[in-house]
């Protein structure tokens, strides 16, 4: 398991310090009322339901939520890998809601994803060198030769040689996999990245070398990083952000240490409270949650938590609640707090 904030590797003040400067500017992305359903023959899935969301320029934005509540999907509709049913999507000021294929294929350089799995994310036909180098020649950048250099520069960068672009997937272990996932990611320089659950199917070692990976990464190159993850500690040690989603919806967001150290809303007590800890002798105070989440093709009316709410009240059921603050830069859906 990762170190907690306050053991970060040397760098992590400079880091915190640009963190703190660009939070409080103009977000890189700013989401509103986005929404993707799937209509099926059962009926509609609302898959994300009215999400408002901003990601500040330069920092680690983590979303974090059970299996199913829709954190995925949210990640790939940002990018648009599938369409939003309703909502607008801004980057650096632009609607990307409104760009024709053409325009967003553009855009595309700008915004990359790095995949969950780094086993079936990466084409086993394929060497380093041409996965790496893929976007750079969809994108008609440099010379065959100078994009053999930048496949080597990247992999260098994240840890691996230059000398086993010539390797296929099946030759790497896990945690080099999604080395070269990250690897391609970078390769158009892009200023947002996804980061899906991409430390998940790694051993615990692997995953701190990945997470102070990504780290250095933003420190070095200004990314903007939306981290989807479902382990609170790694979200906890990695973002400057906490996002809380569940059944679709955002139910609580703020800075990541206020949000873990007290979470407002009661999904997101009842998650940080199921975090394993490591001492056996340390008090407990777990909040278990009361049977399964709702179907998404069939989601409670109100505030879809409250038929696994301990709290809720019969006004739960009429509306979703709007946002109340509960802490600087910190709001939660909830009128029970």
């Amino acid at each position: 398991m990762p170190e907690p904030h306050s053991a970060r590797p040397a760098g992590a003040a400079a880091e915190t310090a640009a963190a703190a400067k660009t939070a409080a500017g103009e977000p890189l992305l700013s989401i509103r009322g986005l929404s993707k359903r799937y209509q099926t023959p059962r009926g509609t899935v609302h898959a994300v339901e009215s999400v408002d969301l901003d990601i500040p320029r330069g920092s680690i934005t983590g979303l974090v939520g059970e299996s199913g509540s829709g954190k995925t999907t949210l990640g790939r509709t940002l990018l648009r890998l599938v369409e939003p049913s309703a909502g607008s999507i801004r980057f650096a000021g632009e609607d990307l809601t409104a760009l024709s294929p053409r325009q967003m294929t553009a855009m595309r350089r700008r915004m990359q994803i790095i995949f969950q799995d780094p086993v079936s994310s990466l084409n086993p036909r394929l060497k380093v060198e041409h996965i790496v180098g893929e976007g750079l020649r969809a994108h008609g950048i440099g010379t065959r030769g100078e994009r053999r250099d930048r496949v080597a520069a990247l992999l260098e960068e994240v840890g691996l040689s230059a000398d086993q672009m010539k390797r296929y997937p099946h030759e790497f272990s896990g945690g080099q996999r999604q080395r070269v996932g990250i690897a391609r990611a970078l390769a158009l320089e892009p200023e947002f990245i996804v980061a899906d659950e991409s430390v998940s199917a790694l051993d615990v070692s692997i995953q701190a070398q990945i997470l102070n990976l990504l780290l250095d990464l933003r420190e070095s190159r200004g990314l903007t990083m939306l981290f989807i993850a479902h382990d609170l500690s790694v979200v906890d040690y990695l973002c400057d952000r906490i996002a809380v989603m569940y059944l679709g919806r955002i139910v609580e967001t703020g800075p990541a240490r206020e949000l873990v150290r007290a979470p407002a809303h009661p999904y997101a007590r009842a998650l940080l409270s199921a975090v394993p800890q490591p001492d056996p002798a340390a008090p407990r105070n777990r909040e278990v949650l009361a049977g399964q989440i709702p179907s998404p093709l069939d989601p409670p009316s109100g505030c879809v938590f409250r038929t696994r709410c301990p709290r809720a009240l019969q006004a739960c059921a009429a509306a979703f609640p709007a946002p109340v603050a509960v802490g600087p830069g910190r709001f939660a859906h909830c009128i029970n707090l």
